[in-house]
């Protein structure tokens, strides 16, 4: 792991700016053009200088981990531009960073450097493989039981996504924490933004404040 970064405290009010890394350095002029729609073109000057020309303190990126289109989407012409239906928890998503960890790592390195923090917006309630009519590409081959939150034999659905992972049990409990300090240790992020957060402390008995997964954050 990378040295331990202080936390990023600016001075005065914090003013967050949510964006897409494709979205945001896609139409941007003078971020040339091979480099628009990555990391690398949120790194480029000309995208960090607009955003200082807006007074941020931080961005908030929308999910950034591997992902993949739901069921429904392909056949209808269409793709997943936000993110939110990840299967790699611990990469970044190859179309967002070709140059891998390494160039999120710039990025955000150039974003700190500029007096910017970082916030990522990560999913830890579900994977991308959807209802039990979805694809088995990783958890659910591993075994289903074992991952998912599962009543009377189907999955559960609190997460609206066909899936919820079972983050009261061993395995996802690890990944998960597995995930939040790879993404810290490697990036030097600022902290994360945490997708339907209220799932992430369900049990078999409901939500808890002192779920498993919640206990091991604070622990941490």
């Amino acid at each position: 792991p990378l040295p331990a970064l202080a936390p990023f405290s600016p001075p005065g009010p914090v003013i967050l700016y949510e964006l897409h890394v494709r979205g945001f350095t896609m139409r941007h002029p003078a971020v040339p053009e091979a480099l628009r729609g990555t990391f690398s073109g949120l790194a480029h000057p000309a995208a960090i200088a607009h955003l200082l020309a807006l007074g941020v303190t931080h961005v908030e990126l929308l999910p950034c981990t591997a992902w993949v289109d739901e069921r429904h989407l392909p056949p209808l012409g269409l793709s997943n531009y936000w993110g939110y239906n990840p299967v790699g928890f611990l990469a970044p998503e190859p179309r967002l960073a070709p140059g891998g960890m390494a160039e999120v790592r710039a990025c955000i390195a150039a974003l700190r450097e500029a007096g910017i923090g970082v916030i990522l917006d990560i999913v830890l309630n579900h994977s991308g493989e959807g209802d039990a009519q979805g694809p088995i590409l990783s958890l659910r081959g591993l075994g289903e039981a074992h991952w998912y939150a599962m009543r009377d034999g189907a999955l559960e659905n609190h997460a609206g996504t066909g899936n919820a992972l079972a983050l009261d049990q061993p395995w996802p409990l690890r990944l998960a924490m597995d995930a939040l300090r790879h993404w810290a240790e490697q990036t030097g992020i600022a902290g994360f933004r945490l997708d339907l957060a209220t799932t992430l402390g369900r049990s078999t008995q409901g939500f808890t404040a002192d779920a498993p997964l919640l206990l091991a954050m604070r622990q941490d």
